[in-house]
């Protein structure tokens, strides 16, 4: 039995869950329980479904407009695959088992352009950056569309090109989080990873689908950077590559690395805490797996959870990591958009 004919089999326990995060939606929509409402100018960066829809890139992308008209910015994570608890700022040399991996993507891009800010309790961490600094104008906050708790007056909602929340299921059966309808939240549904052929016609069909005429909605693709080594001096001629991916959803960086590589992935699970006993068998699955010119490719929020290796950082294992850059379609509009809310009075 095929994997989408298995999870099908799982609907009615969607069912059940669908109806308890409905509830739960239901009791904050009546306001019967209470969101804390940021003070101030606040974006939110989520999905329905459970990771894969290139979150971080957008957040990325938010947080770099933001910083270049000048704003003095935060970013809000729950630091997610974190070993520590509480609220925590993230530090240049801070590590991603201490902060997550994303956090610490985020802070050695900006470094100090930029306060990060790590908190399962998102009240918690918004109060220690409006506490400490005052002078903050606008905190984006990663990953906390359904984190209702808390109430952002801006919410952008991410929505992946090959796996629409459109076209989903509620889980176990399906990704989404939550049910569709959740979509009416959003301000702005930005849908990523669109290939770069897409036509006017085809936007037109999702826009149909969405079928949401109050949020605003744009479509943004990736496009890859060149290599980066872990070490400086690495320099290495190849044609084979080992890919190491612990994120959740690999497929478009395997499908633009197989373009003009032979490529063998060693997937690990979204977030995955790397060990030294993991180390050694991706090197030694590279000792093996092709003759001749080769090299290890990790993606760049892997990197934050792998650079601290030593053995990640020795002469005889070439590893790199691949950038990445989120360009979103009318981008002049979306930029107008994202000004005009924090300019608002």
């Amino acid at each position: 039995m095929g994997k989408i004919s298995f999870r099908l089999l799982l609907l009615p326990f969607s069912w059940v869950y669908s109806s308890i995060s409905a509830m739960r939606n239901w009791f904050y929509d009546k306001e019967i329980w209470s969101s804390y409402k940021i003070p101030g100018k606040s974006i939110v960066v989520g999905n329905l479904s459970v990771g894969g829809t290139g979150k971080t890139p957008h957040v990325d992308f938010i947080s770099k407009l933001l910083i270049g008209e000048n704003y003095k910015v935060a970013i809000l994570s729950r630091g997610y695959g974190r070993e520590t608890t509480g609220v925590k700022e993230v530090e240049v040399n801070s590590t991603a088992n201490e902060v997550g991996d994303e956090p610490l993507f985020y802070k050695l891009k900006y470094k100090e352009k930029i306060k990060v800010v790590v908190a399962e309790e998102r009240k918690l961490g918004v109060e220690y950056i409006q506490n400490k600094y005052n002078e903050n104008e606008v905190i984006v906050l990663d990953d906390a569309f359904q984190h209702r708790a808390i109430k952002a007056e801006l919410n952008i909602l991410i929505s992946d090109y090959s796996r629409p929340f459109y076209s989903d299921f509620v889980l176990p059966a399906g990704n989404l989080r939550e049910k569709r309808s959740g979509k009416k939240r959003a301000d702005i549904i930005i849908i990523s990873k669109c290939p770069s052929n897409i036509t006017p016609e085809k936007r037109k069909e999702i826009q149909s689908k969405i079928n949401l005429p109050s949020a605003e909605i744009f479509f943004s693709k990736i496009e890859y950077g060149a290599l980066k080594p872990f070490r400086r001096t690495s320099d290495v001629k190849y044609k084979n590559i080992l890919l190491v991916t612990g994120i959740g959803n690999p497929k478009p960086l395997v499908d633009f690395l197989k373009e003009n590589h032979n490529i063998e992935h060693l997937r690990f699970k979204d977030h995955h805490t790397f060990t030294s006993t993991d180390i050694a068998k991706i090197h030694q699955k590279f000792n093996i797996f092709a003759d001749g010119d080769k090299i290890i490719v990790t993606t760049e929020k892997d990197f934050m959870r792998l650079q601290d290796f030593e053995k990640c950082n020795s002469d005889n294992y070439p590893w790199f990591y691949q950038p990445i850059i989120t360009t979103i379609s009318e981008q002049q509009k979306f930029n107008n958009y994202i000004n005009r809310y924090v300019r608002k009075i």
